[in-house]
């Protein structure tokens, strides 16, 4: 069972798990970072002893008349450079280990959430906006990080105020607590931002995803927008949830703007302080006037440091809202669990193909939904077989089982004679091929498209099954064509393409796989009928069924449909009957209507096309 990736208790047991888990996945580099970075602290302690030194043995005696030999002037000079080189070489180190660091955890964010998003079924998908996936491994995974860049600083300063105290109580208590006195106030100052910060940013980061979802509907319906004038209207849209998103960062940046000056303020108040009692310390005789001086120093230094904390817990409400974000979508329900096994060996191309008892049940809003109920059908190997019914009737849910895009809510999908649920993901991808009616084109070229695999991948289909895919396609005419032939690139989502074209190519993107079974939902639809019906010919071919793939096919022609050896008439998320064309026209009235408002729709559009020629 997978852990659970959202972070558990209180928002305080939150942060202190989310940097915890963040340097356990990168503790090589974080190491190194926070052990420079502690190096470095202790350096900055040293710097002030150097520097409370070379005070006492050369400026105060200068300054009061004494000999002051040149020897002891290099001799501190030496010291202060040696100490300050090497402080700003362990702040080099730090600064380089932790933006390793930083990286490695955002891309471990992103990787994290992609492969999340390739787990999960469609179903799932469906439900999501595509702004909100894309902000999920975009501005989520980089808030969920940005508390990384300033930790290693802020715990290697651990190390520099556990120094730091210690040489100050070893000078004078007075001095100490007067230095140490303004620690209490920045935490406290940190625990009311934090919770100031927290809604604020939580409402930002949400807003995010929603200014992404709504940039990506409208560039989605750019031809839309365009063709019906509504460009206002989209700009309207995005500039409203754009508003929001500027208000709810107004609203975070005046949080932290009260936030940033008190930071700013309590170690200048605390060196301030310092001095102060460290004058009075001084006119008792009770400290000098180098201690009194690497003191202030020690405390000026500190101030960065302190301001490190003040990063840390400032980034800490954006990361844990941007890690809750991404725990949603890796901690989802829904997987589509692989199995281990394999199709029985078989003399046949084609596979049997068997539904037991299927039902699909999908939540919604106003409750569950059944899209099919009680579903049972065979289908012989070798044979091509047409579902037909009305506009929501379960053909898309029925034949998409049939390539696991999702389970049954009840029944077994069989493909001979197993269930699809027991076939390992490397079986059940090589066994079926699946085209729907909306086709995807990478912006790559043409053979890259078909195999969807690199070139130089050995075990790419060879430029010859590409060929013979295309041509059965009857798309290899039209590549040929094209400059550069199989390496001709074809633009964003296939540009350079008639939307019938990028079908005929999908159809050679499946076939070059030689599937055993074919499931077609709809994927002529943009394709001439008399192409459609060479295609859907050359499927079947000659000879012997045992040669041929078996084919499930969503059809909306009855030029289709004839080509079928059985038809299976769905409605209402039911089976109403399955036989051949003929058989159906005369004991089924209601695929006799929709038989004939397929021809009649036909016939029209045949019409029209001859009206548009002449």
């Amino acid at each position: 069972m997978r852990r659970p990736h959202a972070l558990p208790g209180s928002r305080a047991r939150q942060s202190i798990v989310l940097m915890a888990r963040g340097i356990r996945d990168e503790w090589r580099t974080y190491v190194l970072a926070i052990g420079i970075s502690a190096i470095g602290g202790a350096l900055t302690v040293a710097v002030s002893v150097v520097l409370g030194r070379a005070t006492d043995s050369v400026v105060v005696p200068a300054l009061s008349g004494a000999d002051v030999t040149p020897g002891d002037v290099w001799r501190a000079g030496a010291a202060i450079a040696a100490a300050a080189l090497a402080l700003a070489l362990s702040v080099a180190g730090r600064r380089i280990f932790a933006g390793i660091g930083y990286a490695k955890l955002g891309a471990n964010h992103r990787r994290a959430v992609t492969h999340r998003f390739l787990e999960l079924p469609v179903s799932w998908h469906r439900s999501q906006p595509t702004g909100q996936l894309l902000a999920h491994a975009s501005s989520d995974a980089e808030a969920a990080t940005g508390v990384f860049n300033p930790l290693p600083f802020a715990l290697g300063v651990a190390v520099m105020l556990v120094v730091a105290t210690v040489q100050l109580f070893a000078v004078d208590a007075y001095l100490a607590v007067a230095a140490l006195v303004v620690l209490p106030l920045v935490l406290a100052v940190n625990v009311v931002f934090q919770r100031r910060m927290t809604p604020a940013v939580t409402a930002a980061q949400q807003l995010r995803g929603a200014v992404s979802d709504t940039a990506h509907e409208s560039f989605e319906a750019g031809l839309l927008v365009k063709a019906l004038g509504t460009a206002e209207r989209e700009e309207r849209r995005f500039d409203a949830v754009a508003q929001e998103l500027r208000a709810a960062n107004v609203r975070a940046g005046r949080v932290r703007a009260y936030f940033d000056p008190l930071i700013e303020l309590l170690p200048s108040l605390g060196t301030l302080l310092v001095l102060g009692v460290g004058a009075w310390r001084a006119s008792t005789g009770a400290v000098g006037t180098g201690e009194i001086v690497a003191a202030a120093y020690l405390l000026t230094m500190l101030a960065v440091p302190v301001r490190a904390f003040g990063w840390v817990l400032g980034e800490l409400p954006r990361a844990l809202v941007g890690y809750e974000r991404i725990s949603r979508v890796i901690d989802a329900d829904g997987d589509l669990v692989p199995g281990t096994g394999a199709l029985p060996p078989r003399d046949s191309l084609g596979v049997a193909v068997d539904l037991d008892g299927v039902s699909v049940v999908v939540p919604t809003g106003r409750g569950p939904v059944k899209l099919l109920s009680d579903v049972s059908l065979h289908v012989d190997p070798g044979t091509v077989v047409a579902v037909v019914g009305p506009t929501g009737a379960g053909k898309t849910t029925l034949v998409s089982l049939l390539a696991r895009l999702f389970d049954p809510t009840d029944g077994t999908v069989r493909l001979d004679g197993v269930d699809a649920r027991d076939l390992s993901t490397e079986q059940l991808t090589s066994a079926v091929a699946l085209v729907g009616q909306s086709t995807f084109v990478f912006e790559d070229t043409v053979r890259a498209n078909v195999t969807l695999q690199d070139a130089d991948d050995p075990s790419a289909p060879s430029d010859d099954a590409v060929w013979a895919a295309l041509d059965q396609a009857h798309v290899g005419d039209v590549v040929r064509a094209l400059p550069g032939g199989l390496d001709a690139p074809l633009g964003e989502r296939g540009a350079s393409l008639s939307g019938g074209q990028r079908q005929r190519l999908a159809f050679a993107r499946a076939l070059v796989r030689r599937p055993r079974l074919l499931v077609l939902d709809d994927a002529t639809s943009a394709v001439d009928p008399r192409v459609e019906g060479d295609i859907l010919g050359s499927l079947r071919g000659a000879g012997s069924r045992d040669d041929h793939p078996t084919v499930v096919m969503v059809a909306y022609r009855m030029s289709s449909v004839a080509l079928a050896d059985a038809v299976v008439h769905v409605a209402g998320g039911r089976v109403v009957d399955t036989g051949t064309h003929a058989e159906l026209m005369q004991r089924d009235p209601g695929y006799a209507a929709l038989a004939t408002a397929y021809e009649d729709e036909a016939a029209r559009r045949a019409d029209e096309r001859e009206g548009e020629g002449s």
